[in-house]
Parts: C-alpha cells; sequence; structure tokens
C-alpha cells in the first residue's frame, strides 16, 4: 500500500483537506493506532499526532487533559514514533505529521529525531514554541531528511506573515484566533482576510486550524483555504468515548463515536 506524502495529498485535494489532531496514548497506545485508523476511514486526510507534554503552552484544557491521560501511560516522544510504526504496520497510509514543542525534540536530538521519524513512516513535523527566527538548525536537519518543518502563522503576526509563509514547508499552519487552542462558538472576526494574505506569500497549501468545531465553521473557512484542522473538539469526544476505547470488547464502538462526529463535521464542506 502506498504512504502519502503531505505534497501528494494535497496535490490530490477536491476541497479542503480535512486534518484531525490526537494526543499520542490518549487513551491508551493501543487505542490510538485504533483511532488513527477510524479516522483514515471517516476521510481524514493527514493525522496530526500530538506528543503529550507536561507543560503544553499552546493548548487549552481539553488537550491539556488528554495530555495528561497519555502521560499516566509514561508515553514519550520514543512511543509516539512507536505508534506511527505500528500505525503504518496496521495499513495506514495518510501522511502523519508529529506535533510536540522544542524541548522534547531537544533532548532527543535533531538528527536521531529526523531519522527515526523517515524509519516510521512519518512525514513532517510541528513544533508550535518554534519561532521561525529561532528554528534554522531544526530546519537544516529537516530538509536533510526530507521532512518538512510546518510552520505556524498567527493574526498577531502582521509583520512576520510574509516571512513565515516565504519560509513555509509542507504547508502554512495558520491560527485561527488568539490564545489557547479549544472548540470555539464562532471564529475570530477578520479570519479571511488574514487567510488571503497568508495565502499571497505563501508557496505551499493554506490550513486552518484552532477552535474549529462545528459543520458550519468548516463550510464558512473552506472557500478561504487548502486544510482544516480539528483538534480540541475530537480530543473531547475521544474523552467522552474513552471507557468504551480502554476496553477491547468495546472499542468498536468508541470508534464509531469518533466516525460519526468526523462525518458530521466533514458534512460542512461536502
Amino acid at each position: 500500500m502506498q504512504n502519502y506524502t503531505i505534497a501528494e495529498k494535497f496535490a490530490q485535494r477536491k476541497g479542503p483537506l480535512f486534518i484531525p489532531f490526537i494526543t499520542a496514548g490518549d487513551p491508551s497506545p493501543e487505542a490510538t493506532v485504533a483511532i488513527a485508523l477510524a479516522l483514515e476511514e471517516a476521510g481524514a486526510d493527514i493525522l496530526e499526532l500530538g506528543v503529550p507534554y507536561s507543560d503544553p503552552l499552546a493548548d487549552g484544557p481539553t488537550i491539556q487533559r488528554a495530555s495528561a491521560r497519555a502521560l499516566r501511560h509514561k508515553v514519550s516522544i520514543q512511543d509516539c514514533l512507536s505508534m506511527a510504526q505500528q500505525m503504518r504496520q496496521q495499513g495506514l497510509s495518510i501522511p502523519i505529521i508529529l506535533f510536540t514543542y522544542f524541548n522534547p525534540v531537544l533532548q532527543y536530538g535533531f538528527t536521531r529525531l529526523f531519522e527515526q521519524m523517515k524509519e516510521v513512516g512519518a512525514n513532517g513535523i510541528l513544533i508550535p514554541d518554534l519561532p521561525v527566527e529561532e528554528s534554522g538548525e531544526v530546519r537544516r536537519v529537516s530538509q536533510q531528511f526530507g521532512l518538512p518543518l510546518i510552520s505556524l502563522v498567527a493574526p498577531t503576526s502582521q509583520q512576520r506573515i510574509q516571512r513565515i509563509a516565504e519560509q513555509a514547508e509542507g504547508f502554512v499552519y495558520c491560527v485561527s484566533s488568539l490564545g489557547v487552542t479549544g472548540a470555539r462558538s464562532e471564529l475570530a472576526a477578520g479570519i479571511d482576510s488574514f487567510l488571503q494574505e497568508v495565502r499571497k506569500h505563501a508557496n505551499v497549501p493554506v490550513a486552518v486550524g484552532f477552535g474549529i468545531s462545528r459543520p458550519e465553521q468548516m463550510a464558512q473557512l473552506a472557500p478561504h483555504c487548502d486544510g482544516l484542522i480539528v483538534g480540541s473538539a475530537l480530543v473531547q469526544v475521544i474523552e467522552e468515548a474513552g471507557e468504551l476505547l480502554l476496553d477491547e470488547d468495546k472499542r468498536a464502538q468508541g470508534l464509531e463515536m469518533i466516525k460519526m462526529f468526523v462525518q458530521n463535521l466533514k458534512s460542512g464542506v461536502r
């Protein structure tokens, strides 16, 4: 089976790609692998696999709780790579992006990390607390292994939008609202013009995330971007289905809840 790169997935797109985020190890490492496969079945185009972290600065309470649950299993960056490998072994073909903070990357070692990402079939990395101005060394190693270092750009980055967008690899991750991640009832005002500004400077596709939780928000953003990223709203469903997902006999029910959520969400952009 072919494993797609990020560029290949965007090249195939007929509408905006659906990019879900999950925390590796929540509610358990075994369940994470099953969730990834269920997400691809439900129509996910790219998977963001979050490395649990004890001090997740960019994350709101939902993802913080997911990190805490994963850390109870002592999930490390090494375990996340192992989960990615198991996903590949069980047939996952969509790109996998590692979402991690800088400290675990520094501790693990840049070359060692990218080498192992390549080995297990991971396709890129996103480091939300690594400013573009300080990303030179990580970017050099990522380019050496042909694995994009994906940049985040926020509406506050007005003077930096051009620089970030021009340097972007894989795709640009546009933060749709200020503050931490979390499902929101309304999208920030001015989001459309922000996305247009990023698109003007970017040489790669433009994806948007932070706060998307409903089909109508997907529909509102779809004409202005190449990818829609959903994290907290999905992690909330995983939390609600936690007991089912932890029980092997009932896991299929929990996975069905996740698939139904995704199908409902995607109904906004069909």
